[in-house]
């Protein structure tokens, strides 16, 4: 048996695949639309946890916040 199938890596083919298979079902015009909410989103992750990183280091040790 295959290595690469065993342990679940996913090849070019496979990547070619699933991409048609989203052109399929969202078309070509919805696709950017998607993908710029998809990046929005992600920033808006990154600033969430960037911002609870911040109240972590500003919350005194011993001390518990209500």
């Amino acid at each position: 048996m295959n290595l690469f199938v065993v342990a679940g890596f996913i090849g070019p083919q496979e990547i070619i695949i699933i991409l048609i298979i989203v052109l399929l079902l969202f078309g070509g015009r919805k696709i950017p639309e998607l993908m710029k909410g998809l990046g929005k989103g992600m920033k808006e992750f990154k600033k969430a946890t960037k911002e609870g990183d911040d109240e972590d280091e500003q919350a005194e040790p011993g001390k518990i916040e209500k």
